[in-house]
């Protein structure tokens, strides 16, 4: 269980931080949230409010863990945080890119951070 709280710390430090840049170069009429639930294990980046007349109401980036594993639900940040995981020492094996359908999961590659 100490992994999986070391994995819920990094995802909310990983995820704040990306929220807190979002939040230096602001939209009007849009809040950058992160909502994080420890207690069932979901992490969530989302972006809400009004641009141009228009609802915004977009999940940038959900998170969660299931089965002993990152299970990366969304993701449209521009490297991916799967590479922000494996920079921080996380295993690709614990790392499910669950965006991409099953079949093809084993054939996307992680790429290392230097």
């Amino acid at each position: 269980m100490d992994r999986m709280n070391g994995y819920q710390n990094l995802i909310k430090i990983i995820l704040s931080e990306y929220v807190e840049l979002d939040r230096r170069q602001p939209t009007d009429g849009v809040d950058y949230l992160f909502v994080a639930d420890d207690e069932r294990g979901h992490y969530f980046w989302l972006n809400l409010g009004w641009k141009n007349g228009k609802r915004i109401n977009a999940e940038t980036v959900y998170v969660r863990l299931l089965d002993g594993k990152i299970w990366i639900e969304t993701d449209w940040t521009e490297n991916g945080i799967a590479e922000d995981l494996i920079a921080a020492g996380v295993p690709e094996d614990d790392i499910v890119l669950a965006f991409q359908p099953p079949r093809i999961r084993h054939l996307v590659e992680l790429e290392k951070a230097a």
